[in-house]
C-alpha cells in the first residue's frame, strides 16, 4: 500500500507535506512541524455564562442543571440526547471545565477539572488524550462530535457545515511513541471511504501538543 501524507497548515486547511510508501509491515511514520494555536472556535466567543451541572449515578454521565443550557450547548455541537436525556461526555466535560465554562457537581461537592481527569481515567484509559484531540479541534474553529467506535476517533464536521452538512473527516487518535500498522490504517480508510469520510491520524505529543496528518491513498504517474 501506498500512502499521502498531509498536515494541518496554519489556517487550519489541509496541504501536501510528502509522499511516503510504505509496505505492508511498515509503520506510519513521519516527522511533523509544529503547529500554531488558533483562535477560538466560531460561536463559542458568544457563550458567556458558566454552565451548571451535576453528574448523574443514575445514567452515568454529566447532565445540565437547567434545560435551557442544555438546548445552547447542544445547538453548539455539545452532547449526546438518548430517551429524551441530554449530558455531556467525558471530554466535553473536561474542555468545558478547563475553558471556565462549567461548574459541575459531584455527590455534594463541586469537583475540580484534576478530580475528573482522574474520575474519566478510571473509565476510559484513553480520556486525556481524546480531551486534548477534542480541545484542539475545538478551539481551531471545528464542531467536534463521537466517532463510530474506533479506539480513538472523533467525527469533525468543516466550518459552517453543523447542521447542514454531514461530517467531513474522521480523526483517529494515537499518543506520541505508539504506531499504527499500515495495515490497520488502510482498513480504516477503506472503512471511512465508504461512508464518504476523510482519514485524519491525530499524533499527540508528549508535551501535549497534538499534529494532524490526512491519510489517503496514492497511485504515482508513470514517469514519460
Amino acid at each position: 500500500m501506498r500512502c499521502r501524507l498531509l498536515k494541518k497548515g496554519r489556517r487550519g486547511s489541509f496541504f501536501n507535506l510528502s509522499n511516503a510508501e510504505n509496505t505492508e509491515s511498515s509503520k506510519v511514520s513521519q516527522e511533523p512541524a509544529p503547529m500554531v494555536q488558533a483562535s477560538p472556535a466560531k460561536g463559542e466567543e458568544e457563550i458567556q455564562q458558566i454552565f451548571q451541572a451535576v453528574h448523574s449515578k443514575k445514567i452515568g454521565f454529566t447532565v445540565l442543571e437547567k434545560d435551557e443550557d442544555a438546548k445552547l450547548l447542544e445547538s453548539k455541537g455539545f452532547g449526546v440526547r438518548e430517551n429524551d436525556q441530554f449530558h455531556l461526555k467525558d471530554y466535553e466535560v473536561l474542555y468545558l471545565m478547563f475553558t471556565g465554562k462549567l461548574k459541575l457537581r459531584r455527590v455534594k461537592s463541586e469537583a475540580s477539572f484534576e478530580e475528573f481527569v482522574d474520575f474519566a481515567l478510571t473509565r476510559d484509559e484513553t480520556a486525556w488524550t481524546r480531551f486534548l484531540i477534542f480541545r484542539d479541534l475545538r478551539t481551531r474553529g471545528y464542531v467536534v462530535r463521537e466517532g463510530f467506535g474506533f479506539p480513538i476517533d472523533f467525527r469533525v464536521y468543516d466550518r459552517g457545515d453543523y447542521g447542514a452538512k454531514a461530517a467531513k473527516y474522521i480523526v483517529f487518535g494515537l499518543n506520541e511513541g505508539k504506531t499504527m500498522s499500515v495495515g490497520d490504517l488502510k482498513k480504516n480508510i477503506e472503512e471511512m471511504a465508504t461512508m464518504g469520510k476523510e482519514a485524519v491520524v491525530a499524533v499527540v505529543e508528549r508535551r501535549g501538543e497534538v499534529i494532524y496528518y490526512k491519510v489517503g491513498k496514492w497511485h504515482p504517474v508513470k514517469a514519460l
